[in-house]
């Protein structure tokens, strides 16, 4: 692979220039044997929210499929990897939790698709180039497809076609029986585990245990490792986790350490910070949706057994429990509380879109509801759907899931070109 990195400055409010700048930091990759030929570019939309551009290891998986025929383009999307960096200590530098607020607000789908148009048309010529969205990144896709039609030639989607119709408390109202599920599954696997982890949660419960950056662990937190029970390993790194937990009578230092790297979100707070934000839109509060969910399903209580692992789910205790994130605390019970948010979606354009889109839905995703995004490729225009329950939500790694939708989009006449 022969990789060229680089850094632009985009505004930090795309409304308001004069609010100040980020940088941004992208990378791209290009087969060395092809470097000096004009490739067309096929730019990585990476999931979260938060999270940074991959950082490949080999030439592997969907990127050998991509560098077949593209140049890649990977974007440490703002306030993460190589851009501008938002963490706990930039967080707590805000005078008040309002200005605070008002600046995570800034790091919204909106203005991801728009740092992107800026880098396609000042670094990459203004041609057209095709997207693969990862979880998070199939919002990106649609919000990309609602503002800036014009910059796309095909859209690749794997795990992350969005309702379109946010709304926070009907994601968590499907979303709780589909981790009680990969629950069922996990402890069917393993029955074993079903006592070591009533131990585990026992003893943290009559028990003052601190991680290495002195954080308690809680029952809850310990509860919050199911977020990678939607992964295809996920099953597997959980047990060989708690395979682990016990020395003696105590929990021993290699799963505290473990545990601490799982749950401190110190690589990515912006996930957590605005987990539940990437539904704000239009009139009404996202108001702790995951929260006021887990009401209604007893079984996730910290003292029920079998004791049950939470997915995909933001609450507000971690911005009080988790060092690094307790400098967000403010702003994020603002931005709960927010009424008002900009459109994510233009209804009108996406059900004229003429841009070939192909997205794989993994029928038994735990993050990514199938039947909504089933729905939203019903009101699209120019989506190809392929079902399948072959994969969990990082299906995107095996080469043959952007083989096969590179296909359905050469199949139904490829991808766009410019005027």
């Amino acid at each position: 692979m022969r990789v060229r990195e680089g850094v632009t400055d985009v505004p930090l409010d795309w409304s308001d220039p004069d609010r100040g700048t980020l940088q941004l930091f992208f990378r791209d990759i290009v087969d060395p044997a092809r470097a000096r030929e004009d490739l067309p570019c096929l730019v990585y939309l990476q999931g979260g929210p938060g999270g940074k551009g991959p950082r490949p290891l080999d030439r592997g998986g969907w990127l050998g499929v991509a560098l077949e025929t593209h140049r890649v383009v990977l974007v440490d999307q703002r306030g993460t990897g190589r851009s501008t960096r938002i963490d706990g200590r930039r967080m707590g530098a805000f005078g008040t939790a309002r200005e605070a607020a008002d600046f995570l607000a800034c790091f919204r789908a909106d203005a991801i698709v728009a740092d992107h148009e800026h880098l396609r048309t000042s670094v990459y010529g203004g041609g057209r180039w095709s997207t693969l969205g990862q979880s998070f990144g199939g919002f990106l896709t649609l919000a990309y497809l609602s503002r800036a039609p014009q910059g796309l030639s095909a859209c690749y989607v794997t795990g992350g076609l969005p309702g379109l119709d946010p709304s926070a408390a009907e994601v968590y109202r499907r979303t709780y029986p589909r981790v009680e599920a990969k629950n069922a599954t996990f402890y069917q696997r393993y029955p074993h585990q079903v006592a070591q982890v009533a131990r585990i949660a026992d003893h943290l419960a009559e028990h003052d245990v601190r991680l290495p950056d002195g954080d308690r662990l809680t029952v809850r937190r310990m509860q919050s490792l199911g977020l990678d029970l939607g992964m295809k390993p996920g099953h597997e790194r959980l047990h060989w986790l708690l395979d682990e937990a016990f020395t003696g009578a105590e929990l021993s230092t290699t799963f505290l350490h473990q545990v601490l790297a799982r749950t401190s979100f110190g690589d990515n707070p912006l996930f957590a910070a605005m987990q539940e934000s990437v539904y704000g839109h239009g009139p009404g509060a996202t108001g702790w949706a995951a929260q006021a969910e887990r009401a209604a399903h007893p079984q996730f209580a910290e003292d029920a057994r079998p004791l049950l692992f939470t997915g995909e789910m933001i609450y507000p205790w971690m911005f009080e429990e988790i060092a690094e994130l307790r400098p967000f605390r403010g702003a994020v019970e603002l931005l709960a509380a927010r009424e008002e948010w900009p459109p994510l979606y233009d209804l009108d354009r996406l059900a004229g879109n003429e841009v070939p889109v192909a997205a794989a839905v993994y029928f038994d995703d735990m993050y990514v509801d199938s039947g909504l995004q089933l729905d939203t490729a019903s009101r699209v225009g120019n989506v190809r759907t392929w079902v399948t329950n072959e994969y969990e939500h990082d299906g995107v790694g095996d080469a043959r899931v952007l083989t096969r939708l590179r296909d359905m989009v050469r199949e139904s006449g490829g991808g766009l070109a410019d005027a």
